[in-house]
């Protein structure tokens, strides 16, 4: 019972958010000409592929047109965000980290990007948790090394589209 004379009532929990998303949101932008090129660069330019406005880029079925592409890479950044987005990072030879998830959705993590804004990741790193999220390492529960805490910095950037989805253009394969 509560009242003037009984115990408070507890306070409520705040409400979960679903899907779960981190609290960070880096500041930091990715040159996405950059990016691109990268991208161009890892598929030897033998796939179309879409590209949201914060980086996150979706390989594409071939002979889509725009219109198709942008709902297919919509479709796709959506069936990511909306289950668990579980995260497979590559460190790639020339020193960026491509982070690459399920149905064919991925992010560059650019060396030179991180290299400048080092300290920042560093400290911003267990924002870039989902909420309730563990994710489990060599290294114990949500303890991560530099190569993960590239990848959870790139992974903010899939969340970032994924809130706010917008196409900011389709790259077309050369082949």
């Amino acid at each position: 019972m509560y009242g003037l004379f009984q115990k408070n009532k507890p306070p409520q929990k705040p409400p979960k958010r679903f899907p779960p998303v981190p609290d960070w949101q880096p500041t930091i932008a990715q040159p996405l000409e950059q990016v691109i090129d990268r991208f161009r660069h890892y598929t030897d330019q033998k796939c179309d592929f879409a590209v949201f406005a914060n980086g996150t880029v979706v390989i594409l079925p071939d002979g889509l047109s725009d219109t198709e592409a942008e709902g297919h890479a919509k479709d796709a950044l959506h069936k990511v965000f909306h289950a668990h987005p579980d995260m497979y990072p590559m460190n790639m030879n020339d020193g960026n980290i491509l982070v690459r998830y399920n149905h064919d959705v991925a992010n560059v993590v650019l060396s030179r990007v991180v290299a400048e804004n080092w300290q920042e990741i560093k400290d911003q790193h267990q924002r870039a948790l989902a909420t309730d999220e563990v994710l489990i390492t060599p290294l114990g529960p949500n303890k991560f090394d530099e190569s993960g805490m590239k990848a959870l910095f790139g992974r903010c950037f899939m969340f970032m589209d994924a809130q706010a989805p917008h196409v900011i253009g389709v790259e077309r394969s050369v082949a």
